[in-house]
């Protein structure tokens, strides 16, 4: 293969907003793949749908500062997705998830037809079933990202899942393995926090712990092990060594704020009125 192998992450973006810090960073599953494998030096695109409104503004020039392209993402009338949180010493609280225009996005003809074309494509954890189907009929080599839903999608053809698991060492990871390979997946993969990374290839199952680490935030570190562990993956790695590589991934995200590095903004005050109902009835 020459040349920078074309990848592109599909589907999940938004506006993280961090109430206890009064800033907010730019994330969503499919955006923090793609900037973590444009940093990477790969031919990195996101495809994905933002609203005409100020939060999208902030996404798309997020989108250009960590060198993606900025047109590549639709704009439709409606809401941008937007999360607010509560944060402490990294762990997170979600006061609201509201996915706005991104639920269930579809690209249009043409990013299809660039889908078609490219090396690898991810798709985001709010991708509708329709989008998985196509891109097995079309035989693009892909991914997916089920953390949020387990049960939501047909995986026949998939070759590659995502999933998150327990971290506690006592709770059984099985289920949802068992779940994910009746729902036709090939290989799965399975993030479990301080716990460490499963992968599942056949009946067999390999398991990497994860790194020690002082957390500043972990929003976006199981991305970053996503984009890493594809990248690998698709450069020849085993499968092991495709997980230490991602979970050392992971754990440098947990080394910064934000799913990607980036310039932390102020929170404005047109926002603070936008959500002033919900950001009324938190408690820190």
């Amino acid at each position: 293969m020459t040349g920078p192998l074309k990848m592109i992450a599909v589907g999940d973006n938004c506006l993280d907003v961090y109430l206890s810090k009064n800033s907010m960073a730019v994330g969503g599953n499919a955006l923090n793949v793609a900037a973590q494998w444009r940093a990477q030096g790969l031919d990195a695109r996101h495809f994905g749908i933002v609203g005409h409104d100020a939060e999208g503004d902030v996404v798309v020039a997020a989108l250009s500062q960590a060198g993606l392209a900025g047109e590549d993402v639709e704009r439709a009338a409606g809401s941008t997705a937007v999360t607010l949180l509560l944060e402490r010493d990294g762990d997170r609280r979600f006061l609201l998830e509201d996915l706005g225009v991104g639920q269930g996005y579809q690209p249009d003809p043409a990013r299809h037809a660039a889908l078609r074309e490219a090396d690898w494509a991810h798709l985001g954890t709010s991708t509708p079933d329709a989008l998985v189907r196509q891109l097995v009929k079309d035989g693009v080599p892909f991914s997916v990202d089920v953390s949020t839903h387990h049960d939501a999608l047909t995986l026949d053809g998939v070759t590659l899942v995502f999933v998150s698991g327990p971290e506690d060492p006592d709770a059984p990871i099985e289920p949802v393995l068992r779940l994910l390979r009746g729902r036709g997946a090939g290989r799965i993969v399975m993030t479990c926090g301080r716990r460490g990374a499963f992968l599942l290839e056949g009946e067999h199952l390999v398991h990497v712990p994860a790194r020690p680490i002082k957390v500043v935030d972990t929003c976006g570190a199981g991305d970053s092990f996503v984009a890493a562990f594809i990248a690998a993956t698709i450069s020849g790695r085993t499968g092991e060594e495709a997980l230490g590589i991602a979970t050392r991934a992971a754990a440098r995200t947990c080394g910064h704020e934000g799913g990607f590095p980036q310039q932390l903004l102020p929170i404005p005050q047109w926002l603070f009125e936008k959500y002033a109902e919900v950001i009324g009835t938190a408690r820190p």
